[in-house]
Order: C-alpha cells, then structure tokens, then sequence
C-alpha cells in the first residue's frame, strides 16, 4: 500500500527584507558620493615623459616665488590678474580661437595659490593648463 502524502515542503529563502537592505545600501552611497567631491577644479596635467607642443592659441602665465605675476611677458599684480586675463581671452575669441592658459608657476608656491589663479580662469570659463618640466634626461 502505497500512502501519498498532501502537502510537499519546498525549500525557500525569505527575501522580503532584502528589498529594505537593498534601499538602505543606494541612499548610503548616493549620500556618501555627493560629499566625496562638492568643489573640485578641473585640472588638465601634461605628461611630463614626453614634451607635447601646443597649436592652440596660449595665454602664459608665470609666478614666481614672491608671487611676481607675469602674463604674456607683461608684469602685473594679482588683483589685476582677472582683468588683464579677460582683455587676453577676449582678444583671442575675437581671431576666431579658443585660448588656452598655460601655468608656469613657481614649485616653491603652495597649492593654495595654484588654487586661487586656478578658480579665477574657472570663472572665465577658460581652459587651463599646468606646465611642468621634463623628466626625462
């Protein structure tokens, strides 16, 4: 005689509360990853293996160690660095280009002063560029 039973058990794994975990993890990280970067100046480093050469139009400026502020050979202070900086992009739009701003600044200098003539191109909305030296020998 054969006995049949009614009811089969079949094995299950409970993921009702894997939905509350799962929603938990994305609210952490979406909140972690708008606080990981909330200011961050974008800054295009040359390689510096290999020299590259430029065929867009530049604006150069240099600083030295006293923070001497020097823009296409022409001396000036910082608090005219904006103005002066405005009259050189304005200048090149007008030949149909787009200028580009080469820093050469002193290796002596803090990061924050990079910072501060950095901010300034990235309010005139000018592409900006950190020239370094050669390492190759």
């Amino acid at each position: 005689m054969k006995i049949k039973r009614r009811h089969k058990e079949h094995a299950e794994v409970s993921t009702e509360s894997l939905n509350d975990i799962m929603f938990f993890l994305l609210l952490f990280f979406l909140i972690i990853s708008t606080l990981a970067n909330p200011s961050v100046l974008k800054l295009t480093l040359p390689g510096s293996s290999s020299s590259q050469t430029m065929n867009k139009q530049q604006i150069t400026i240099e600083s030295d160690a006293n923070h001497q502020f020097v823009i296409n050979k022409q001396p000036v202070a910082f608090t005219e660095l904006e103005d002066l900086l405005k009259v050189e992009i304005a200048r090149i739009k007008a030949l149909g280009m787009d200028p580009t701003v080469v820093l050469k600044l002193d290796n002596t200098l803090s990061i924050q002063d990079l910072a501060d003539v950095m901010q300034i191109g990235y309010g005139l909305g000018v592409k900006m560029v950190l020239a370094t030296k050669s390492t190759d020998k």
